[in-house]
């Protein structure tokens, strides 16, 4: 059987699915309409997410955000290697809540059944704030339209909610 592809996975997301997530980030991070999106603004956030970048995120997503070479092939035991998370790569195609809610229980939890991720959970090593502050620091980095469309994704999910 073929194995669908990384695109048929994240897009194949049910609108329950993002919906819960859009919930649990809501009741991490505030009352719901923008306040529930990651504010790629603040200077503070984004050093401080810049320097967890560099202690927890670089090592496999590229210290530029760049990520690893073919990030779009399978390795032999079925992982993709860590894609980049500047403009090149999907991160922006993302909701926010989605983005925190795979950074803090990890790749496996979002993926159907028979996905092999290697995307590790950081909710036991990093705050709330702390996961918050290092998406601040990759949005940061995208040039503005590709801010522009993200936070047209994050409008239509919250719409949703």
């Amino acid at each position: 059987m073929k194995k669908p592809s990384f695109g048929t996975i994240v897009f194949g997301l049910s609108g329950a699915a993002l919906a819960v997530m859009v919930a649990g980030y809501m009741g991490a991070f505030g009352s719901g309409g923008d306040s529930a999106a990651i504010d790629a603004s603040a200077p503070s956030t984004i050093a401080l997410g810049k320097n967890i970048y560099a202690q927890q995120c670089a090592a496999c997503h590229g210290a530029n955000l760049e990520g690893q070479p073919n990030w779009r092939s399978r390795l032999a035991d079925g992982r993709l290697p860590a894609p980049p998370h500047d403009e090149t790569g999907h991160t922006w195609h993302h909701p926010d809540a989605m983005l925190f809610d795979v950074t803090k229980h990890g790749g496996a939890k979002n993926a159907p059944p028979g996905f092999v991720s290697g995307m590790p959970a950081f909710g036991d090593k990093l705050t709330d704030r702390e996961i918050a502050a290092v998406l601040a620091y990759i949005k940061s980095r995208w040039p503005e339209p590709v801010r522009q469309r993200q936070a047209r994704i994050n409008a239509q999910v919250l719409q949703q909610k």
